[in-house]
């Protein structure tokens, strides 16, 4: 960035649509950071990440004309723990792609599932998932598909379960392909225990499909009163969310329904107004904010 900054124009001001910030910081700029998902948990932590995190990006957060992020839940962590003030932080949102749609041919294997839509990073708390589904007193039809490739974890768990044959791994699923999977599914699962934002419970809401979530981080205040929340740290709750969702018709409509209704409100249209207000107040180079 520190040469591409070199052939600006003098009174140019920066924005960085991502984590990286200027080295040098001799002009205005506005950044961007997601979240703090590296510093608030362990396991996508290192010693690298944290002196980063430290001595590069709190420095361009104070020094920023703005920063902006996707989440109120974002936004409140990176407030506290750059210790700014709060008009300086600005929470953009996400938009969903337009082919996230109810309109999109539905995935048909031939028996009903649940999605599940993840990385196999441990906070995307997919070994509970597995648990509960195994424990979930659901029709044995219903079979349970994972995006991306299984885990020695995830195997264990479903041959300790009996579950093996109701679960599926899909390898990498192509951006074309998962409006169909969604479509599809019966429900989609996501008690992720931590996320800045969660796009997937967007997506999947755009298609009309119902979603489990958790009730923690960004992910109450992106699905609002569209999903199931459960508590994610627990196997009990969302099992009996799972068996809800299963057994209940009426239910899966209801959160159908309010599902495309909340996921309208989040477009790109909406997320390219709020960060051009933003850049339309900041200040060229030489320029007082």
């Amino acid at each position: 960035m520190t040469l591409a900054m070199r052939k600006l124009p003098a009174n140019a001001a920066l924005f960085s649509p991502g984590y990286n910030a200027p080295l040098l910081l001799s002009r205005p700029f506005v950044f961007t950071i997601h979240d703090l998902n590296h510093l608030d948990r362990p396991e996508n932590s290192n010693f690298l990440k944290r002196l980063y995190y430290r001595l590069i990006i709190r420095r361009a957060a104070r020094q920023a004309f703005r920063v902006l992020t996707v989440s109120e839940f974002s936004r409140g962590r990176i407030i506290d723990w750059a210790n700014l003030d709060p008009a300086r932080v600005v929470n953009v949102g996400n938009g969903v792609e337009p082919h996230f749609t109810p309109d999109a041919v539905p995935l048909t294997p031939g028996y009903p599932y649940l999605l599940c839509v993840g990385n196999r990073k441990a906070h995307k708390n997919e070994a509970r998932v597995l648990e509960a589904f195994a424990r979930a007193e659901i029709d044995p039809d219903i079979q349970l598909i994972f995006t991306g490739d299984a885990t020695t974890q995830l195997t264990i768990i479903s041959q300790e379960f009996a579950v093996e044959k109701r679960v599926s791994f899909l390898g990498r699923v192509t951006e074309n392909n998962l409006p169909g999977l969604y479509r599809g599914a019966l429900a989609l699962l996501f008690p992720s225990l931590y996320e800045g934002f969660g796009l997937p419970v967007l997506e999947a809401m755009a298609c009309g499909t119902p979603v489990l979530t958790a009730n923690t981080t960004a992910l109450p205040e992106v699905v609002g009163d569209a999903a199931l929340l459960v508590d994610p740290l627990s196997v009990t709750q969302i099992t009996r969310g799972i068996e809800q969702l299963c057994a209940d018709e009426s239910l899966r409509q209801e959160l159908r329904q309010q599902g495309l209704t909340r996921a309208a409100e989040f477009t790109w249209d909406h997320v390219v107004a709020r960060v051009h207000s933003v850049l339309s107040e900041l200040p060229s180079a030489g320029e007082k904010p």
